[in-house]
This record gives C-alpha cells, sequence and structure tokens, in this order.
C-alpha cells in the first residue's frame, strides 16, 4: 500500500469513528516526531503495540480484501499466565461495505465481536478440527449476547447494529459489512497480532508499504523500522 493511501484512510476513519460518538485517545494524534519523543515515558503504548493498523493483508487490493483498526488498550501475555494483572484488550475496527477480513483463527485470544453501527456485519463461521484446520460438516454454536446461536459449517451470521457474538479460541471467521461501513468493537483477552492469527490461506498480517509521502501518523507495524 502507499503511505500516502494510509494517511487517507486514517483520515477518513477518525471522521467515520468520530460520527458514532467515539472519542479516539490522546496518543492516537501523535506525529511521529512525536510519538519517538514519547518512547520512556510512553513506552507501553509501544510495547502494547497500540495504535493504527491498516492492513490489505500483503494482497495489495484494500478495498477488497482488508480491514482497519485500532488498538485502545491491550494487556500482556505474562499476566495471562499469572491470572493476574491487564489481561483484556480492545479495538475499534472499520469494515467497509463488502470488503473481506479473510478467514483466520486465533490460538488464544478469546473476543467479543460487536456491531457499533452502520450495516450489517457478517460473519462466516466453522469449528476446528483435531488438528486445528476447519472442520467442513460440525455445526457452529456461538452465544449472541448471551444468547446460543447455531449455524450449519460455513453458516452466515449477520448482526446488527447493537449485537454482539463471542468467538473462543479455534472458532474460524472471516467477516464484511452488508449495506454500509459498519464500525466494529473488539473486546477480548490479551491481544497478539504478531503470532496469534492462523490465516485459511497463505497471506501475511501486515502490509507492505510504499513511502511515497511522510507518515502522519506511525502505525504498529512503524514501530520497529521508525522508532528503533
Amino acid at each position: 500500500m502507499k503511505r500516502s493511501a494510509i494517511n487517507d484512510i486514517i483520515r477518513e476513519a477518525d471522521a467515520f469513528i468520530r460520527s458514532f460518538g467515539y472519542i479516539m485517545p490522546p496518543f492516537a494524534y501523535w506525529s511521529p516526531q512525536e510519538a519517538k519523543a514519547r518512547q520512556v515515558d510512553s513506552s507501553a503504548v509501544f510495547t502494547s503495540r497500540l495504535g493504527w493498523d491498516i492492513t490489505d493483508y500483503g494482497q495489495e487490493k484494500f478495498d477488497e480484501l482488508g480491514l482497519f483498526l485500532f488498538t485502545v488498550r491491550n494487556g500482556r501475555y505474562e499476566d495471562m499466565k499469572k491470572g493476574m494483572g491487564m489481561l483484556y484488550a480492545e479495538k475499534i475496527m472499520i469494515s467497509r461495505k463488502d470488503q473481506l477480513s479473510p478467514m483466520h483463527r486465533h490460538n488464544i485470544k478469546a473476543e467479543d465481536i460487536i456491531n457499533r453501527g452502520g450495516g450489517k456485519l457478517v460473519l462466516e463461521l466453522f469449528m476446528h478440527d483435531r488438528d486445528g484446520g476447519i472442520d467442513p460438516k460440525a455445526e457452529v454454536s456461538v452465544p449472541v449476547d448471551g444468547t446460543i446461536h447455531r449455524l450449519p459449517a460455513g453458516g452466515l451470521l449477520k448482526l446488527d447494529p447493537g449485537q454482539s457474538v463471542t468467538l473462543l479460541p479455534g472458532v474460524w471467521h472471516a467477516f464484511w459489512a452488508e449495506g454500509k461501513d459498519v464500525l466494529i468493537g473488539e473486546v477480548s483477552t490479551v491481544n497478539d497480532d504478531l503470532t496469534d492469527n492462523v490465516f485459511r490461506e497463505q497471506i501475511g498480517r501486515f502490509s507492505n508499504i510504499d513511502e511515497d509521502v511522510a507518515p502522519v501518523h506511525l502505525l504498529v507495524s512503524d514501530y520497529e523500522k521508525w522508532l528503533g
């Protein structure tokens, strides 16, 4: 993806998010220079990989295959091992109309996916087999706001604004917006996008970036390169 396109997506996403009354935290608006200057006093922002995340999964067709994410808060796996401390994470995301977030699962993360507003959020769901792959036959059972919904393998679950689904580790899911763009909330256990995403297809989690202009804000995938 071109950096100029990423900058545009950030501006558009910020306006879309604000239109629903959701206000981003102050660190969302740090310039790259300010982020570099805040590495010591705000180190948790960077070590927990909080911030902007825009991906086309390395396929260079963001409008068809992609997702906007912003990680607002995130705990540590060390605390999960102890069973105490900051064991949770929160994201705000945008799925554009008919834009696919591809089939994947998580080994560790449990998550609530919430339709915060816009169109319908459609999820295609599968259970996992004994080896962790997709089970093409098993019935899918997931809680939607505390009520169990049962679907055939590959069934489509459609969430209206205000509805949410709980996905436990191992549940395969892909999703997209139907009718209009959707603002998505995610509340989960500790999030690790570097190691805890298993995709059905051989694709990447992050975008390859063409630095045609300077970044307006850094992405989480920029931190190592830009901040060292």
